[in-house]
């Protein structure tokens, strides 16, 4: 039975391929576009990809968005086969997120209106804001000497 055994779980079983399902999501990416044809290039390649469930382009905002089961690295790497030389993730976040819109780096004058670049700011030293705010606190005996 050893070698009857060992035929059949070699030959006759199918082998198992587990396939991993990429999840659901949502993949923004700006793109230049001036006119129809652009726009029409850019739609048709994404349109086309593997997974794809919609795409929605904002050509005012040069803003493309592709929602469906798909890699972001691969979308973006067939924008850029349509000849667009500018193609990036959308780097822009809704300004009221945003704790500091108007720090260095944040603020962006290509960015569409009530839109800021997502960057990770550190808010200013504490330390001295607490120890200024000492000096006029109740708390503070020799706050009035202050002033």
């Amino acid at each position: 039975m050893g070698a009857l055994d060992y035929l059949i779980s070699n030959f006759c079983t199918a082998p198992s391929t587990k396939t991993k399902f990429k999840a659901m999501q949502t993949v923004e990416i700006k793109v230049k576009m001036d006119c129809d044809g652009c726009e029409r290039r850019v739609r048709n390649a994404v349109a086309t990809m593997k997974g794809v469930k919609s795409v929605e382009i904002n050509r005012k905002q040069s803003r493309v968005t592709v929602n469906g089961f798909v890699d972001p690295n691969k979308v973006l790497k067939r924008v850029k086969r349509t000849g667009k030389k500018r193609v990036e993730f959308w780097p822009y976040v809704p300004q009221n997120v945003v704790s500091y819109p108007h720090a260095p780096g944040v603020y962006d004058k290509r960015a569409p209106a009530g839109y800021v670049r997502n960057v990770q700011t550190l808010p200013a030293s504490t330390e001295t804001e607490e120890k200024l705010m000492s000096f006029f606190s109740e708390d503070n005996v020799n706050a009035c000497s202050i002033m």
